[in-house]
């Protein structure tokens, strides 16, 4: 499916999911989640991560509703608990399936997203190892003159905030020097097709879902 109508298919459902309790409607989607990701061959540590991560926010969930509650609603804790895996796995079957710089130039493509902010979310990602190793660089120069620099000191992240800065700055004259014109009209080097399979596909699973959710209880 095309990443915009994936990740838009995952927004719907996680909505429609947090306004409308029923219970059988999340494990099916749990479930086909589930599926979905054992068929693209997830890696069995992140498949574990994802059920047993959650799994503290769930529990809590589940025990401030049932035991620690003056009306304990056994139906309502189960609801909310299991609304966390849906927002967890629907999340996952698309950061699986899709990385950020497909999701940034489909919202461009077509979803018609301004450039100026797609390439900006994908600027940003793409610096963020950058400014790791900077804190790295910064905090060992700052050992090697005999001063400890944590993880909370103000001087580290001024440090980190002017190397961004700089960073910032470098990124800005690369992309001009591309010939990027901000508000002007671009060619694209990969196209992200988006078809009437997709659209059909994406029509589809909302249809099934949407009837699950006002059948079901």
């Amino acid at each position: 499916m095309n990443p915009s109508l994936k990740f838009l298919l995952a927004f719907i459902i996680s909505l429609e999911i947090s306004l409308k309790a029923s219970l059988i409607t999340n494990l099916i989607v749990i479930a086909c989640a589930f599926i979905f990701l054992l068929i693209k061959k997830i890696k069995i540590k992140d498949l574990l991560l994802l059920v047993f991560v959650p799994l503290i926010a769930a529990f809590t969930v589940f025990a401030t509703l049932y035991w620690f509650n003056d009306h304990p609603d056994h139906y309502y804790a189960w609801v909310l608990s299991s609304r966390i895996y849906v927002y967890v796995f629907t999340i996952a079957c698309v950061v699986k399936t899709t990385t950020a710089t497909e999701l940034a130039r489909s919202l461009e493509q077509n979803m018609h997203l301004p450039s100026k902010f797609a390439y900006g979310v994908l600027a940003a990602l793409n610096i963020i190892p950058r400014m790791k190793m900077a804190v790295k660089q910064i905090r060992t120069a700052g050992m090697m003159r005999g001063l400890y620099l944590s993880f909370w000191s103000p001087m580290l992240y001024f440090k980190a905030i002017l190397v961004a800065l700089s960073s910032a700055e470098n990124l800005a004259q690369g992309i001009e020097s591309h010939g990027y014109v901000e508000d002007q009209k671009r060619s694209a080097i990969i196209k992200i097709p988006l078809t009437k399979q997709d659209r059909g596909l994406f029509i589809f699973v909302l249809i099934v879902f949407n009837v699950c959710l006002f059948m079901f209880k």
